[in-house]
Order: structure tokens, then C-alpha cells, then sequence
């Protein structure tokens, strides 16, 4: 059989020989707006080719391939080739109707594979009514029809009109988890974006059905699953089920599977690379060794691979992460560095970015034109690009070159929406408050936060503005400006009343590994105003204030995760000094807590909260609205405010405050019921120090609290309630033994 089919191929082959001619001349017929030349070029036959059925055929597909004709044939005869073309007719204008933003049509204009000016091929249409449904799926619009009309307005051009009805936007009404899913729904709610639609949701877009929204989703369970050390978790399709004409039931099937354990760990090296300038990596793998698997440890050994390859100049390499489950649920690990082909980035188109400045892009990329391309940069040049949170997707290709040594890289970002509406309401023991605020991501095409809200309490209203340009000239460092007002009335409780304006700019950067630093300068006008009924030492502080303070402070995050850590600790120090002021007062602060889980799903967390302020002037007090008060949530079992020391009836707060305050959540209490968490909690505290009066310090006087937490995600938003039992207080104290809060989100 071999052999007969090498003989039909020698024969065939012959045949194709024998029957190639030579081209010498070209006619084309039947083009109106095509020209002869343009049409021969996209033959890419010249005279004096050789030609053959085989070279015809590429021929005529490459002419297919054009999208400008609808029908082609091609003959050759007697020396003779003839090429016949029909064109497609010109589209003169697409036509929305049904659609009155001016924005939307241009966004659908842009997804269509058919543009104005440009050839008409009906087997396109099908195509692009599929864009145009995706489109307005990804903000809701499940329901949604679309009819096209073609209309001829000649032989030779056409109108497309797609005529839309959007229908009404599908709601998400119920979020489930199913499966072996190991935690319960009111965790796994707070991991994922999607949210249930309520009757006061008014403005999140979160309530909606999306497809995209929902792979987030599924994307943050399974990141949450693996830093959690299950390796194999599985994330099924969610799926979404019709409940009435709009409303969806979201369903999430999770297979966590068994938690795992690092195994042994390991780094493979190129022969010509010194082994010793990684050798501090084997001491962080000795570390790792039979500790819980976290997702984020193979992504922090990533990094000081690269570091340290960088600083060595290996400057073309790739890592292959081999893993190998084995026995006791072990995960062994090995880093496999090699040497990649040397290549330069000549060029790199970024395409796609119709808001997005091109700079802002090109000043997220770690691999520039010009450098080596290391695909571990450039991976990380991307992930940079995605965690700002302004593109829908990020992804790239590399495209070959004249130049062998040289690459072009075609960069590809999708946008998505980035203004957003925020509103929100508590209510509780301490007090009833609103908050409403509209914020836009990328202002100016440039990444930049532009935010403006207000928040009305029981005794205060504060508005502000803030602009933050996360890398500001290029530095790495984000630059924060902000303009605020606000408002404390005290004045049937105390007979005081402060208003203050303040102007601030500050920055933030990362200075070493996982340690913050954040000045800034701040500039207000603080006016106090008393009545009658205040107390003296009130009255005497009545007046305007100019102050120019220089706050400055540094924060050291070691927790495992940003979001519900469940070990290491983060520790905060900051200090405010005054520059120019009338009052003058310095404030120190430090803040440390750590988490501890000792079983599966019980976080022990231990904090530790100290502030101080003191005047600078010796014959002035401490201003009345920057005298401390200890936090209402470091302190439950107390009223808020009502606790420290007292002149008369008013409670006026003090100049030291220290708390120590530890929790745990109980695991196996309450196990069966999804949407609730026990907490028991412990709460010491102490506030002293009245620099106008020390008569009235209580600098004996520790609080203690003890008591339980119970956390609910109820229909109308999370409830938490806490019961605590005041264990030693002083007798000036108001005790509380009930507390609840409600929040929720419009």
C-alpha cells in the first residue's frame, strides 16, 4: 500500500510538472473600484511565473481572502491568465436604532467585523449580531434582540440598520455554593463581586448577570481555595438558572478536595550559572517544607528567582515550575531555570486602547523596545497591566522580524467601565449613618482615581475629594491630593460645635519588601464654636484655627493574605508634627495585630493599639476635637465615647489611649447554619491623661470586656451583633451590654 501511494504522489507530482506553464500576460475584468494592479497584487502572480493547478488555487484564496470579492474566477490559457471579479457593495452608514447614547454606538461600531466605507459580506452579519448580544450581556441585558435590515441603495452601496431592543437587564435574586465547598456561603460571598439584587440596590451594577463578572469570580474562589492549601480545587461552571421573566438564581459548584502540604523543594540551574548566588533560596525552601500550601509562596519564590537572575545579568531565561504530588498529601516543587533564545524587543504596538492613554500602558511594562525579552518580565509586565484594574483582559504576541535577533510584541488590552456609584446606610447602637460617593478609575485615559463622596452621621456630615495618580513622573509612587470639609455638632450634648476645611497631599510607596512608607502635608482651618451650656475649659478654646501639620508613617504587612489572613501580623507607626500652627499638638500612633489559625477555620487574631497627643504649648490644652477617645470597636461592652475621664457631665476624652483586644472564631458552633459566625472576644482598654485638670485623670482605672460576636449575612444586609460583659470599669463609665450594627449597599 506504501509503495502504491508513493507511486499515485510521483505521478501526480509528474502530472503538475508537465502541465506548469509560463505567465505571460494578465487580464482582469468585471472591477469597478478595485484597480487592475491592486488586484494583481493580491494574486501575488507576476509574469514570467511558472503556474500550475496548485499555484491557481493559492492564487484564487489569497484573492477570497481580501473580503472584497463575492465572487472570483480564475482561468488560465494559452500563456493567458484571466481573472473575473464581482465586488461586494460598499457600506454607506450602520444604523442603530432603538439606541440613543452616542457612546454605545460607538462602542458597538468599533466591535463590528463590518465597517462604514468598507466591503459588505453578508455571512458577516451573523457574526456581529453575536457581538452586539455579548456586548450587552456583559452589562445585564440577557434579553436583548436584535433584526438587521440591509438596505440597497444602489448596485454598488448599501445601509446596514440593526434595529435593538435591550429588554430588561437580568438581576442576579440568589447566590449559591454547592459541593464540597468547606466553608460557609457568608465567606464565599465576600470573596466573590457578584452580589444579590435587593429592593434598595438602586445603583451597583454588581446585581447584575455577567458573563465576565462571573469568571472573576471564579478566578477569586479558586485563588481563595489554593492560598487556603487546596491544590486540586476545582471550580465548575457556574451556572445560572431562570427563576421569572428577569431574574436569575447564580449557582457556584466547588470541589475543594483535600488540603495539601509543601513537599520538597528544589532549583535547577543552567551548567554555565553559579549556584551560589541563589543560595538563599534554599533557605526559604527549608522553610516552606511541610508547611500548609499557599499559592502566593510559589509566586514570591518567582520573584526572587528573577531578582536575583537580573542582578547576575541572565537576562534571557524562563522558569518551568515542575510539581509531583506524593505520598501524606505532599506537593514536591522544582524550579527549572533555562536560558532562552537571545532576543530584543524591536517594537511594541499596543493595540485596543481607545480611553487609555499609550503611555500609561507603556509606563506599566517592565520589557521596553530595545531590551531583552524575558518572559518572566514580560508575564509580569502584563499582570502589572491587569491588576489595574481599568482593562476588561490584557494579553500578547510576539511577531516575527526582518531581523532574526528581533521581535515585535502586538500588545492587546480590552477596556472596561470604570466609573462607579457607591451608596450605602448603617444603623445601631452608635448611631444611624449615609454615605453616597462616584468614583472614576481611569480619569484622563491616564489611571488615575478621581473620587468625590459624602458621609452624614448622627452628629456629623463630612464631604471630600480625592485625586490619586498612582505613578506619579514615572517614579513608581503614587501622588494623593485631597480636599475636605466637615462638620462635628456636639452642641446639645456638650455645647460645642467644629467645622474644618483641609487641603492635603501625600504619597505612598513601597521603600523595602512588604514595608510602606506614606508622608504627607496636610493644611486647615478648623473653627470651634460654644454655647452657654459648654464647660469652661470648652469656652476657653472658642476661636479659629490654622494648622499645617506633616504626617508621615510606616506600614509592615506580613500577613499571607490582604483579605481574612490567617497568619503572620501587620504593623503600623505613624506621627503628625505641627509645621505652623496655632494649637500645636503632636500625635503618635502604633498598631500591630496577628492571626494565628490553630484548627480549620479558627483564626485567633491578638492586636495591640497605642496613641498619644500632647501639646507643644505648656500654657495651652490639647484642642477639644483632637483629644483622644478609645475606638467603640476596640472597647464593646461600653457606650462609645462615654468611657474615660469626666468634667461635669462631659466626657472629655484623654491623652493616652491603650488597648489590647483578642478573638477567635468557633468552628464548630452553629457548623450547619450557612450565613452565620461566632466570635469570642476579649477587650482591654485604658484612656488617661487631662492635661487642663489632672484631678480628674484616671490613669488606674483598666477596662476589660469579655463577650461573643455573632456575624450575619441577613436579606437586607450584614447584621452584627455582640453581647459583652464588662469585667472591671471605673464608676463614671456607661456600660453597654448590646450592640448591633447594620450596614448594607445601594
Amino acid at each position: 500500500m506504501k509503495k502504491f501511494v508513493l507511486f499515485l504522489f510521483l505521478i501526480i507530482s509528474s502530472i503538475s510538472y508537465v502541465q506548469a506553464d509560463t505567465l505571460k500576460k494578465i487580464d482582469v475584468i468585471g472591477n469597478d473600484r478595485v484597480s487592475k494592479n491592486t488586484i494583481i497584487n493580491f494574486s501575488e502572480l507576476k509574469i514570467g511565473d511558472e503556474i500550475n493547478p496548485q499555484v491557481l488555487n493559492n492564487s484564487l484564496k489569497k484573492l477570497y481572502d481580501t473580503n472584497f470579492f463575492e465572487d472570483v474566477i480564475v482561468n488560465f490559457d494559452n500563456n493567458l491568465l484571466s481573472i473575473k471579479v464581482k465586488e461586494y457593495p460598499i457600506i454607506q452608514e450602520i444604523i442603530f436604532n432603538g439606541i440613543k447614547k452616542k457612546g454605545t454606538i460607538d462602542e458597538l461600531k468599533e466591535a463590528l467585523s463590518l465597517k462604514e466605507k468598507n466591503p459588505f459580506n453578508e455571512l458577516e452579519i451573523s457574526n456581529d449580531v453575536n457581538k452586539i448580544l455579548n456586548i450587552y450581556k456583559r452589562s445585564g441585558y440577557y434579553f436583548v434582540k436584535v433584526d438587521v435590515d440591509i438596505e440597497k441603495l444602489n448596485k454598488t452601496t448599501v445601509n446596514l440598520v440593526y434595529n435593538v431592543d435591550r429588554g430588561e437587564r437580568a438581576t442576579i435574586s440568589r447566590i449559591e455554593f454547592i459541593g464540597d465547598k468547606k466553608y460557609k456561603n457568608k465567606k464565599l460571598r465576600n470573596v466573590i463581586v457578584s452580589e444579590e439584587d435587593k429592593p434598595w440596590k438602586l445603583v451597583s451594577k454588581k446585581k447584575y448577570l455577567d458573563i465576565q463578572r462571573i469568571n472573576l469570580d471564579k478566578r477569586l474562589l479558586k485563588i481563595f481555595y489554593r492560598n487556603k492549601g487546596y491544590y486540586n480545587v476545582v471550580i465548575n461552571d457556574a451556572y445560572s438558572k431562570l427563576i421569572d421573566n428577569t431574574n436569575f438564581l447564580l449557582t457556584f459548584n466547588i470541589d475543594a478536595g483535600e488540603k495539601y502540604n509543601f513537599g520538597k523543594i528544589s532549583l535547577v540551574l543552567p551548567d554555565d550559572y553559579d549556584l551560589n548566588k541563589f543560595k538563599n533560596l534554599n533557605k526559604i525552601f527549608k522553610k516552606l517544607e511541610n508547611k500548609l500550601f499557599n499559592y502566593a509562596e510559589i509566586e514570591d519564590i518567582l520573584d526572587e528567582i528573577e531578582q536575583i537572575a537580573l542582578l547576575q545579568n541572565y537576562e534571557f531565561i524562563d522558569i518551568d515550575v515542575e510539581e509531583k504530588i506524593v505520598s501524606n498529601n505532599l506537593i514536591n516543587f522544582i524550579f527549572n531555570v533555562k536560558e532562552t533564545e537571545n532576543l530584543y524587543v524591536r517594537k511594541i504596538n499596543i493595540l485596543g486602547n481607545n480611553i487609555t492613554e499609550e503611555s500609561f500602558i507603556r509606563n506599566s511594562l517592565i520589557v521596553d523596545e530595545g531590551d531583552p525579552f524575558n518572559k518572566i518580565l514580560q508575564n509580569k509586565s502584563i499582570n502589572n497591566l491587569k491588576s489595574k484594574g481599568i482593562f476588561q483582559s490584557v494579553r500578547y504576541e510576539l511577531k516575527d522580524t526582518d531581523d532574526n535577533l528581533k521581535k515585535d510584541i502586538n500588545l492587546f488590552v480590552e477596556e472596561k467601565a470604570t466609573g462607579e456609584i457607591a451608596a450605602g446606610a448603617g444603623y445601631g447602637t452608635d448611631g444611624s449613618s449615609f454615605f453616597v460617593g462616584i468614583s472614576e478609575n481611569n480619569f484622563n485615559g491616564k489611571g488615575i482615581n478621581l473620587s468625590t463622596n459624602i458621609e452624614l452621621g448622627t452628629d456629623s456630615i463630612r464631604g471630600s475629594i480625592f485625586y490619586t495618580n498612582p505613578n506619579f513622573a514615572y517614579s513608581d509612587r503614587s501622588l494623593t491630593s485631597s480636599l475636605q470639609s466637615s462638620v462635628t455638632d456636639k452642641l446639645t450634648d456638650s455645647g460645642y460645635k467644629t467645622t474644618l476645611n483641609q487641603v492635603s497631599l501625600g504619597t505612598k510607596y513601597e521603600q523595602f519588601d512588604d514595608l510602606f512608607f506614606s508622608p504627607s502635608l496636610s493644611i486647615a482651618d478648623e473653627v470651634l464654636k460654644t454655647t452657654s451650656t459648654a464647660s469652661a475649659a470648652y469656652k476657653k478654646q472658642a476661636g479659629s484655627y490654622f494648622d499645617t501639620i506633616f504626617d508621615y508613617g510606616l506600614t509592615y504587612d506580613k500577613r499571607n493574605f490582604k483579605y481574612q489572613p490567617t497568619d503572620g501580623y501587620i504593623s503600623n507607626w505613624s506621627q503628625a508634627l505641627p509645621i505652623v500652627s496655632n494649637n500645636s499638638s503632636i500625635t503618635n500612633l502604633y498598631s500591630i495585630t496577628g492571626y494565628n489559625e490553630l484548627v480549620e477555620n479558627m483564626v485567633v487574631s491578638t492586636g495591640i493599639f497605642l496613641k498619644s497627643v500632647h501639646s507643644l504649648d505648656n500654657n495651652k490644652d490639647v484642642r477639644v476635637s483632637k483629644r483622644l477617645y478609645v475606638p467603640a470597636k476596640r472597647l464593646r461592652g461600653f457606650e462609645a465615647g462615654k468611657v474615660g475621664p469626666k468634667d461635669g457631665e462631659d466626657y472629655v476624652g484623654g491623652n493616652y489611649v491603650a488597648t489590647l483586644n483578642t478573638s477567635t472564631t468557633l468552628p464548630y458552633i452553629l457548623e450547619t447554619m450557612e450565613n452565620v459566625d461566632l466570635k469570642l472576644f476579649l477587650d482591654i482598654g485604658n484612656i488617661w491623661g487631662v492635661d487642663y485638670d489632672s484631678s480628674i485623670d484616671e490613669s488606674n482605672k483598666i477596662r476589660s470586656s469579655s463577650g461573643l460576636a455573632l456575624e450575619i449575612f441577613s436579606p437586607i444586609g450584614p447584621i452584627n451583633f455582640s453581647y459583652a460583659e464588662a469585667i472591671t470599669k471605673a464608676s463614671t463609665d456607661k456600660t453597654e451590654s448590646f450592640r448591633f450594627q447594620l450596614g448594607t449597599t445601594f
